[in-house]
């Protein structure tokens, strides 16, 4: 590999590069390697936006109205007989 030096770097320069390289755990020479990195790098693609996003048959795709009328008809009659809520916070209360 080719090796490559910078000369007359400033002081305040060198010492905020050590510093950043202390924050991130990395030696000086790894935080200039991952600094090149990043600039050499292609940026990431941008998620499309909302309104380009088309339906592609993944989950997560139903709307909540789906939802809800699945549910009625999975579940036509509420439950009954369960604890009430605010019984089930209230003996959790008084256990303290």
């Amino acid at each position: 590999m080719p090796n490559l030096s910078i000369k007359d770097v400033p002081e305040d320069v060198a010492e905020a590069l050590r510093q950043r390289a202390a924050r991130n755990h990395r030696s000086l020479q790894g935080e200039l390697m991952a600094i090149l990195h990043a600039a050499v790098s292609p940026p990431p693609a941008s998620p499309p936006a909302a309104d380009e996003r088309k339906f592609d048959g993944r989950r997560g795709t139903r709307t909540i109205e789906d939802i809800a009328r699945e549910s009625r008809l999975l579940y036509p009659e509420p439950v009954r007989g369960g604890p009430l809520a605010v019984d089930i916070i209230r003996a959790d209360r008084d256990s303290r």
